[in-house]
């Protein structure tokens, strides 16, 4: 059964409040800005669950990691080591299923996001939930990644998190 905008965002509203964590409907704030997006939900500190309006079909689960000055300085194409951490992240997100876009502020490259989405048509607790913990799990992977590849790389994009480190189950 095909489910409305509406019937998607309480849904997902019930699971996130599953896992007891916190979370604030930006939805009102969001369209205030933005035409693009229906509703949207920012919970912890870096996932973002929300629903476009030019997708009538899906909701998209984001983490964005951002990157802190000093991490951020290494991230440059003349690094060696940054191309080796693009295909290592490159690999694992194609392995996982999971999106991933670098964000930029004009050549600096200030984070990443890791995303993926949930059709409505099979939108229920253990598909958001599975969803949800296959971007968390690769987002552990991609900090280790950076950590590996730069030493020194802090990746203080939230790795103590609740959000991402731990299971949406446990």
């Amino acid at each position: 059964m095909i489910k409305t905008s509406e019937q998607m965002k309480t849904l997902v509203e019930d699971y996130i409040k599953i896992t007891n964590i916190n979370y604030e409907d930006q939805t009102e704030k969001i369209r205030e800005k933005s035409k693009i997006i229906e509703w949207q939900f920012h919970i912890g500190s870096n996932v973002i669950v929300s629903k476009n309006a030019n997708r009538t079909d899906r909701i998209h689960i984001n983490v964005n990691m951002r990157f802190p000055p000093e991490d951020a300085k290494l991230l440059v194409m003349k690094n060696p080591s940054f191309s080796k951490a693009i295909m290592e992240i490159s690999e694992i997100c194609t392995v996982c299923g999971i999106g991933h876009q670098w964000m930029k502020d004009n050549e600096n490259i200030i984070g990443l996001a890791l995303f993926s989405h949930v059709d409505e048509q099979i939108l229920d607790r253990i598909s958001f939930h599975n969803t949800w913990d296959n971007v968390a799990r690769v987002s552990g992977h991609v900090q280790k990644i950076l950590r590996s590849n730069f030493s020194g790389f802090s990746s203080a994009s939230n790795t103590t998190d609740q959000t991402v480190d731990k299971s949406m189950y446990g």
